[in-house]
């Protein structure tokens, strides 16, 4: 686990979340409100998002109707991809564990669940995270977080 957690404020530019996430070499931050509460994380994922091919859903014409097929993604990705927030590419949805949860757990949920980052919360308060590296260290060290 990763315990000095570098988190971002929900107004903050893109290009400097890009910034940050490089001159700290991070794949992701929690983004928290001036109180401290956590609100989601950014990942490098909703980054990457800003410069994506534009794919329009798949129009399927059935009986006399039209539908679309991945509308509703569609309309996350464009809302994302005209970001110009940290809140605009935030995900909400997130994967938190305790500090006490094996190492195995969480390798467990990144291969079948594709989850690459993990808030750990203690009390409702961020303590730390973990990421695919914080695995691949505590497998090189024999040891848990």
């Amino acid at each position: 686990m990763t315990k000095d957690v570098v988190t971002v404020r929900p107004d903050m530019d893109i290009r400097a979340l890009a910034e940050l996430f490089v001159s700290k070499d991070i794949s992701g931050a929690p983004v928290v409100s001036e109180k401290g509460d956590l609100l989601g994380i950014v990942l490098e994922e909703g980054l990457i998002l800003q410069d994506k091919k534009i794919h329009l859903p798949t129009l399927v014409a059935i009986l006399n109707g039209v539908f679309a097929i991945g509308e509703e993604r569609f309309e996350k990705e464009m809302k994302k991809m005209a970001a110009i927030t940290a809140s605009g590419i935030m995900e909400d949805e997130m994967h938190p564990v305790s500090p006490d949860t094996p190492v195995e757990e969480v390798a467990t949920r990144v291969i079948e669940e594709g989850i690459h980052y993990f808030p750990v919360v203690s009390d409702k308060t961020l303590v730390g995270v973990i990421t695919k590296k914080d695995i691949v260290r505590a497998i090189a060290q024999k040891k848990i977080w």
